[in-house]
């Protein structure tokens, strides 16, 4: 988690013109339609290009399904779709058969990974290296900002916009996250005994809530529920009380703006309810940590959203007695097919 500024700052320097040189030649192709393909936390990152790319761009985009090719057979049609596997290793099977189909079907193929030498890489059209180096420890933190930084230089050049000036204090601001660890160590007692766990939010702030889900999940062994807000309307609301957290990712924007309907009913409803977003909802929430999003644009937030929850993952499994390090039933590359 601590090499997360400088991962960042070195795609920015070093990783951002061939980035840019890539996206031109995928631009040039003119693709009609996206297809996301990942797993795991990669999913969560892939969800968050989908936003961006349909709202950045007007580009239809849709998560893959894998099984369609890998264990049916199916042969879409893709020609003049581009297909984005994302992946931390890139050694996937699931994802590298997936790929491969999507190529021998006519699709215009990417692969963005931390492993530039990886079979995905190699079985790509087009490869975008996130630049993350080496992490060790099982559950991914610092790939996963990389890879959403990479994501949005990649749509950044698809648009054709020169560089990308709203993401240059993105390190700085990193930073600034990671020295607030008492704030960490403070919520994290509160939560340590907590059964269940529920977390929400809208828009770009919602591959967060999944994100953060899976970290405490996989960590901590909590069962957390991430839900869209419009989603935790129609029904989950019932099992919100007193007794289990809510998380909420509150974007400083237009899908903050869209949750705050749900925040009115979780108050309503007497939830013990943190807020992940601007100081004024965290203030007003039961317990919270102010983001230092002043003058960030909305699609890049989710870069810093993810990282005080990371360590509240963390936190919370040192809490319990765990290695959050190592996770039981964990592998660094997972072997699905």
């Amino acid at each position: 988690m601590a090499e997360q500024p400088a991962v960042l700052r070195r795609l920015l320097t070093e990783g951002a013109p061939a980035i840019r040189e890539t996206a031109r030649a995928i631009a040039a192709r003119r693709p009609r339609f996206v297809l996301l393909t990942a797993r795991g936390t990669s999913d969560h990152a892939a969800l968050y290009a989908k936003y961006l790319l349909e709202i950045e761009l007007g580009l239809p985009c849709g998560l893959t399904s894998m099984s369609t090719t890998t264990a049916y057979g199916a042969t879409p049609e893709l020609r003049d779709v581009l297909v984005i596997t994302v992946s931390q290793s890139g050694g996937s099977p699931d994802l590298l058969a997936s790929t491969r189909a999507a190529r021998a079907a006519g699709a215009l193929t990417l692969a963005v990974t931390n492993n530039p030498s990886s079979p995905l890489a190699g079985a790509s059209e087009f490869h975008i290296d996130v630049l993350a180096g080496p992490e060790e420890a099982l559950p991914a933190t610092k790939t996963y900002t990389a890879e959403l930084l990479a994501l949005y230089l990649l749509v950044q050049g698809l648009r054709a916009a020169d560089g990308a000036p709203d993401a240059a204090g993105l390190p700085e601001l990193a930073e600034r996250i990671l020295d607030r660890r008492q704030e960490i160590t403070t919520l994290a007692a509160r939560y340590r005994f907590a059964q269940r766990m529920v977390l929400t939010s809208r828009g770009y702030g919602y591959p967060t809530a999944k994100e953060a889900a899976l970290k405490l999940m996989e960590t901590s062994y909590i069962p957390a529920l991430s839900y869209s807000g419009a989603d935790l309307l129609h029904g989950p609301l019932a099992m919100v009380d007193n007794v289990s957290p809510v998380i909420a990712i509150v974007t400083d924007g237009k899908g903050g703006r869209a949750l705050q309907p749900v925040l009115d009913r979780l108050r309503d409803r007497g939830a013990d309810l943190m807020v992940v977003g601007p100081k004024p909802q965290v203030d007003a929430a039961s317990a919270g940590f102010a983001l230092p999003t002043e003058g960030v644009p909305e699609n890049l937030q989710p870069i810093l959203e993810i990282i005080p929850l990371q360590m509240l993952a963390h936190e919370i499994t040192l809490a319990r007695g765990q290695d959050p390090d190592a996770p039981r039933a964990l592998a660094k590359v997972t072997e699905t097919r």
